[in-house]
């Protein structure tokens, strides 16, 4: 069994999950770097869309269908990017 290193690991880890959170209207390219996000959903995307591919487009709508279901630190990342970016990222359910 080949072994990945921890820091590659979690680079690729937190890339996989910033590609899923796309949930706002602006660039996705922006969204998808911001380390915040990242952070802050990388647990509700390995919970809740595990099975799709986090570079497709599928990923993106994942996170919105699941939008009910993000955990509050999740929320407040979303909250934090909106701030900082005047972005409106989920619309009211």
């Amino acid at each position: 069994m080949r072994l990945v290193p921890q820091p590659l690991l979690r680079r690729r880890t937190l890339a996989a999950a910033g590609v899923a959170l796309a949930l706002t209207a602006g660039p996705a390219s922006a969204q998808r770097e911001d380390q915040g996000l990242q952070l802050g959903c990388a647990d509700d995307y390995f919970r809740l869309c595990i099975g799709v591919d986090p570079s497709s487009p599928d990923a993106d709508r994942c996170m919105m269908r699941n939008r009910s279901k993000l955990s509050p630190k999740c929320r407040a990342a979303i909250g934090d990017y909106d701030r900082r970016t005047g972005s409106k990222s989920l619309p009211n359910e």
